[in-house]
């Protein structure tokens, strides 16, 4: 068997947790979303990122983004169609810091 590759995660979420709102928390199923499958979906369906384009950014092969992007579709899935809690956390990557900018300034 092949060592796993670290995929390579660059965007945080601004929330770490969701619930439907009314129902308490205890009542809830949690289901997980790992940090790399946050990635992929913030690359692929909010960045609009090509398969392939959004594997190299992650540092991993294409099939292995389309294996993690499916994942965590039927992660969020679950959590809607099911009406249960959503906890983004854990998972193999490494987090890689974007540089930063300063708006405004000139160069």
């Amino acid at each position: 068997m092949r060592p796993r590759k670290c995929r390579l995660v660059r965007s945080s979420p601004m929330a770490r947790f969701f619930k439907p709102r009314g129902i308490p928390l205890c009542d809830l199923e949690v289901v997980k979303l790992k940090d790399e499958e946050y990635e992929a979906l913030h690359l692929s369906d909010y960045k609009n990122m090509e398969q392939e384009e959004a594997a190299k950014l992650m540092g991993i092969s294409r099939p292995t983004f389309s294996r993690i992007l499916s994942s965590a579709r039927k992660a969020v899935a679950k959590a809607i169609i099911e009406g249960g809690a959503l906890e983004i956390e854990g998972g193999d990557f490494e987090r890689i810091e974007p540089p930063i900018t300063c708006k405004g300034k000139k160069k």
